[in-house]
């Protein structure tokens, strides 16, 4: 099977450098829909679903291999190594933002810079991490997910997506959420939310903008704080939102924020 049909991948734009655009959990590549367009006119744009989400190819997920990020950072490798042109920004929204570290330190030179938005290397806290929840509160969000993934994703959605102003991107969520095989996403979601990425993320030595909303309930602006101490070249960006999509509920702040990065990293990224 091809990469792009297992991936779904979408490709656009021309320019001295490429942009690659890895959606969320129970999202797919619609969600950049708002900020990809911004950089099509000066780059080569990438956009694709994870297998499991969106139009992937179903018949390509394998339980054994995606049980990890490791399974989801060997297919980011292969789409940058099939589509990749020039030097690679991968640009990453929450648990995608992981897989693209794993990609960079498992495969030296293939990505030039990383905007991880709204990431989370682990989500539980302990004695000197703070990851926004208890061990607890991860048990019974994965237990209340695996009896009811309908009623969870209808409860969750709202919260995770915030934006209150905008109630449609909250449905939009919920129906992206149940769009998506049950049994995948509640793997998925085990991946997500028990993976602990704190050693991986220090290892990092690309240059990476930390896009962090002002509220967000599952990244908390202390993860933030946390990744831009022990990535040695990161930077952090608070755009004012409430929730965890920025890119979807504030996405002209997201797009000035990127911009400005992409500028301070010089050529070939620093295009007009």
């Amino acid at each position: 099977m091809s990469v792009k049909i297992r991936n779904n991948v979408t490709l656009a734009g021309d320019g001295p450098a490429t942009v690659v655009f890895a959606h969320g959990f129970g999202c797919d590549q619609n969600m950049w829909r708002y900020v990809e367009p911004a950089f099509r006119t000066r780059y080569r744009t990438v956009l694709f679903d994870l297998v499991g989400c969106g139009r992937s190819d179903l018949s390509a997920y394998d339980v054994q291999k995606y049980s990890s990020l490791d399974g989801y950072a060997h297919d980011i490798i292969e789409i940058i190594e099939r589509f990749g042109e020039g030097p690679v920004l991968f640009v990453g929204h929450s648990v995608s933002s992981m897989a693209g570290v794993l990609a960079s330190n498992r495969r030296s030179g293939l990505i030039d810079a990383h905007i991880m938005i709204g990431p989370s290397p682990c989500y539980i806290n302990d004695d000197s991490y703070c990851g926004g929840f208890s061990a607890q509160d991860i048990d019974s969000l994965l237990e209340t997910l695996e009896s009811n993934y309908l009623g969870w994703s209808s409860a969750m959605a709202p919260v995770i997506m915030g934006a209150p102003e905008h109630p449609e991107y909250a449905a939009e969520l919920t129906n992206s959420f149940c769009k998506t095989d049950p049994d995948i996403a509640k793997r998925f979601a085990r991946v997500t939310f028990l993976s602990d990425l704190r050693k991986d993320v220090a290892r990092l030595r690309e240059p990476t903008l930390v896009v962090q909303s002002s509220e967000d309930f599952i990244a908390p602006m202390e993860v933030g704080q946390y990744l831009v101490q022990v990535i040695p070249e990161a930077h952090l960006a608070v755009v004012e939102n409430v929730g965890h999509c920025p890119h979807l509920s504030a996405p002209e702040a997201c797009i000035e924020a990127m911009s400005g990065f992409l500028a301070g990293l010089g050529r070939p990224f620093d295009v007009q």
